[in-house]
């Protein structure tokens, strides 16, 4: 993708959330908004910092679909835990782990490590490169294979449907 693809998706997003926040459509208030756009796009340009991961916003629909899963895991781990810390015997076996991260990308690697953490009975505990260590609270969630879909799948999200 182009830096002009970049700039333009930056800048509707920052109308987008100006406007949804502001909800105002006083003539005056308009104009600042679009200041204020302009502003924010040059700070950007001047600091060389306008690419993928800047403006991630043409991923949307990668992303909406792995977040929409992600919920559906969340709600399976949730019910796991649940099960086991209800038990009379409380088994807890806190477990810690290698996982090897799909990703190559810091955006990546960040929704990878933050999707482990928000799963019930799992932690991302360390990053380092593609390495993470997961701290998983049952034995039976601390089996790196487990992981790989999560994996795969964040992968597709942050770079727009890699494989």
């Amino acid at each position: 993708m182009g830096k002009v693809f970049y700039s333009l998706t930056l800048a509707a997003a920052l109308c987008l959330l100006w406007f949804s926040l502001s909800g105002r459509t006083d003539g005056f208030l308009l104009f600042l908004g679009a200041v204020s756009v302009i502003v924010v796009m040059v700070l950007v340009e001047r600091m060389e910092i306008l690419d993928g991961e800047a403006s991630p916003f043409h991923r949307i629909l990668f992303a909406a679909g792995y977040w929409f899963w992600l919920g559906g895991e969340i709600a399976k781990a949730n019910i796991q835990v649940a099960r086991a810390i209800l038990k009379a015997d409380l088994e807890l076996t806190p477990r810690l782990f290698r996982i090897q991260a799909l990703q190559k990308t810091d955006l990546g690697r960040t929704i990878f490590a933050n999707s482990i953490t928000l799963t019930p009975g799992t932690v991302t505990v360390n990053v380092d490169g593609d390495d993470m260590i997961v701290h998983a609270l049952l034995d039976s969630m601390s089996d790196p294979s487990g992981f790989d879909e999560m994996n795969r799948r964040s992968r597709q999200a942050a770079e727009g449907g890699a494989r």
